[in-house]
């Protein structure tokens, strides 16, 4: 016989946790194996049961879901956050997922959708709103571009005069290395530091280094 999923409900409205036990013990693969009503309950509990899900409420008093979906991943990182709320603006979504949540659901979803949420969130899969996820991508997509390195600006050839900058190298033993003229060298490294916003060769040097832009034969 498969094991149950075991949940713990956490929501500061005692009627939408009865009316959530009932529902997913009625299905007979869930098992709820308690209830908490702020988030400091939660991460109590989180950590005395160590359930497979916790569907989480984001507006209590005392803790709030965002800290109490921390909370729980912190005692218990196998259990697996899918928040249950009526809130969908990013100021909630956002926290909530970097805080360690799987999913986002609203509570006027179909409680058949919020119980295949729950199965889904079981063996690691999420479960978005398709406006939600939308919004989830033009986020990473937004903190990918923010986190491109500087140097991603700089041309293959001004890579190369940096790493031979970064080894000590004169314009003019640059230029004899890479077969260029030493005003061409000069150049690139004009270019460099103006890229990358750095007063002088030593700090393009010390850049280099740091982002392990040369290696250390």
């Amino acid at each position: 016989m498969t094991r149950p999923i075991t949940i713990l409900l956490v929501d500061d409205h005692d009627v939408v946790r009865r009316g959530l036990r009932a529902y997913f013990e009625a299905l007979g693969e869930f098992e709820v194996v308690a209830e908490a009503e702020n988030g400091d309950e939660a991460v109590r509990l989180a950590e005395m049961h160590i359930p497979d899900i916790v569907l989480m409420d984001l507006v209590m008093p005392g803790m709030n879901g965002v800290d109490a979906t921390r909370g729980v991943k912190d005692v218990s990182p196998r259990t697996q956050i899918v928040v249950l709320t009526s809130y969908h603006d990013d100021e909630h979504i956002f926290p909530a997922l970097q805080a360690g949540a799987i999913s986002y659901v609203l509570k006027d979803f179909r409680m058949e959708e919020v119980a295949e949420a729950v199965r889904r969130a079981a063996v690691g899969e999420a479960t978005l709103l398709p406006s939600v996820a939308a919004r989830v991508i033009d986020e990473l997509r937004s903190e990918r571009r923010d986190a491109t390195s500087p140097h991603a600006r700089l041309t293959n050839r001004e890579m190369d005069v940096l790493r031979l900058i970064a080894k000590g190298m004169s314009n003019a033993e640059i230029a004899e290395n890479l077969v260029i003229t030493q005003q061409t060298a000069k150049g690139h490294a004009s270019n460099i530091l103006s890229k990358l916003q750095l007063a002088d060769r030593t700090q393009a040097a010390v850049y280099a280094w740091r982002e392990a832009v040369v290696g250390r034969d």
